[in-house]
């Protein structure tokens, strides 16, 4: 039975490889030299048993992220504080007056990275313009057309489904008087939300 069944191996291995059984079995044997080789030259560390940890993080030098810390409703001015210059505080940024922990994207957000400039603000217009000019780095939605409103719609999912929100931004109105009343704007962008998602 067994003579049998090397020999249908034989057999099978010359009609589906074109190889003899002592190539096909030598070719094997190669490719899982060759594979041991490479794993022990590019593996990591702690497969190759190799005890140097110079070359390459261990676990316990990278710090967790902090959970995030929730602010309820700041200012325009408190947000800036979260920009990214100070470390030890987490990295925020807010669409259409709805502030997210973006820390755990600090490459891209953070300073140096290529969304640097979103960071401790309200990007909303920006986002919905695809714009990187400082004029438009607001939460000013005025003027804006159905497909920049559209494209801002899917960054706001984006978000939401990325990252915890921490707080609004409280919008503060400027009477005709001059004098500030923070209490009708944040009542008048409330309802202007309502009326958008219904």
């Amino acid at each position: 039975m067994a003579v049998q069944l090397w020999e249908a191996l034989k057999e099978s291995i010359t009609v589906y490889t074109g190889l003899t059984p002592a190539a096909f079995f030598t070719a094997i044997s190669v490719a899982i030299a060759f594979y041991q080789l490479l794993s022990v030259l590019f593996g990591s560390s702690d497969d190759a048993g190799n005890a140097d940890h110079s070359s390459s993080m261990s676990e316990e030098d990278v710090k967790p992220l902090p959970p995030p810390v929730q602010l309820g409703e700041v200012t325009a001015d408190e947000l800036k504080k979260y920009d990214g210059s100070d470390s030890s505080k987490p990295l925020l940024m807010a669409i259409k007056g709805q502030i997210y922990d973006v820390s755990q994207s600090r490459m891209f957000y953070g300073p140096g990275g290529p969304y640097a400039l979103f960071a401790g603000k309200d990007a909303s217009r920006a986002l919905a313009k695809m714009s990187f000019e400082a004029k438009d780095l607001n939460g000013d939605l005025t003027g804006l057309g159905s497909y920049e409103l559209e494209a801002l719609q899917d960054w706001e999912y984006k978000f939401m489904s990325k990252y915890v929100k921490v707080g609004t931004v409280k919008v503060v109105a400027v009477a005709a008087n001059g004098e500030v009343a923070p209490e009708e704007a944040t009542e008048i962008a409330r309802e202007s939300d309502k009326k958008e998602t219904e």
